[in-house]
């Protein structure tokens, strides 16, 4: 499984049944800490874009990134999916990712979806690996203003350009957009809410969130701020829809690096 410089030697994995993109930067796992990227609910391992690498250099930390299954070049899932999707992605197929990579210590960078997976998987399942969580426009709880947002997404995808656009990126972008389009839409998830994951979080977090987030409010970061045992650093971008880490990336790239070397204080302090 593993090549010369410590990371998986090829790009894909299996976890749980399905053929998984993988990307790997800088030190592996068994040199440094890894930072473990969980994608939106559009994305994939390929749209984090040039922010691995930058974080892999500027933290001098591992830096693995992934596709979900039904997104980017992994394999498909079938539809629809269930309603708790995110929970199922935290609690069965996350720990068989970090099992199969060989992951020592991990800060879960999550954004969207991606944040709300890495939020459960830490207030959920009991493991000392996670020394950090940075989350990026997390959801805790369903909004009117995401569900008119990803309802206007709806009519892009189906008369617009974003079928084509999101066929760049994923082998099969009626699975990842329908995926994701027709769970927040179903009636029933109006009372989707997580929350009380957040009770049981233990290690700090960074939270990062643009003002002008189409899809969700600054309600989500205070709700995390309220409830969280452990410390809470709070970025909020000015000027900044869904996606801080693209659209305002040096700002949010060097807020994720100073939380990592925090981070790193405090361990070597502990130790010490």
């Amino acid at each position: 499984m593993s090549g010369v410089n410590g990371w998986p030697s090829q790009s894909r994995i299996n976890i749980c049944g399905k053929s998984i993109e993988i990307a790997c930067y800088g030190a592996p796992p068994d040199k440094a800490t890894t930072l473990v990227l969980l994608h939106e609910g559009l994305g994939s391992a390929e749209l984090w874009r040039d922010i691995p690498d930058r974080l892999a250099r500027q933290t001098g930390m591992g830096v693995l990134v992934y596709s979900r299954a039904g997104y980017g070049q992994s394999d498909p899932v079938e539809l629809p999916r269930p309603l708790d999707y995110m929970t199922q992605e935290a609690t069965e197929v996350l720990p068989q990712l970090l099992d199969t990579v060989g992951i020592q210590r991990t800060v879960l960078v999550g954004h969207s979806d991606g944040a709300t997976i890495a939020a459960i998987y830490t207030g959920t399942v009991i493991d000392f690996r996670v020394r950090g969580l940075v989350l990026i426009a997390p959801h805790f709880f369903t909004e009117s203003v995401a569900l008119t947002e990803i309802a206007r997404a709806r009519v892009n995808y189906e008369s617009g350009d974003l079928r084509q656009r999101m066929a760049k990126y994923h082998r099969h972008p009626d699975i990842a957009f329908y995926g994701w389009n027709d769970s927040w839409l179903h009636a029933d998830f109006k009372a989707w809410d997580v929350t009380e994951v957040i009770d049981y979080i233990r290690v700090p977090v960074l939270a990062v969130q643009g003002r002008d987030d189409q899809y969700g409010t600054l309600a989500q970061i205070d709700e995390l701020e309220s409830r969280c045992y452990a410390p809470v650093d709070v970025l909020i971008v000015d000027n900044c829809g869904h996606a801080p880490h693209l659209e305002h990336s040096d700002q949010v790239v060097t807020g994720i690096e100073e939380f990592c070397h925090r981070l790193q204080q405090i361990e070597s302090a502990s130790a010490s």
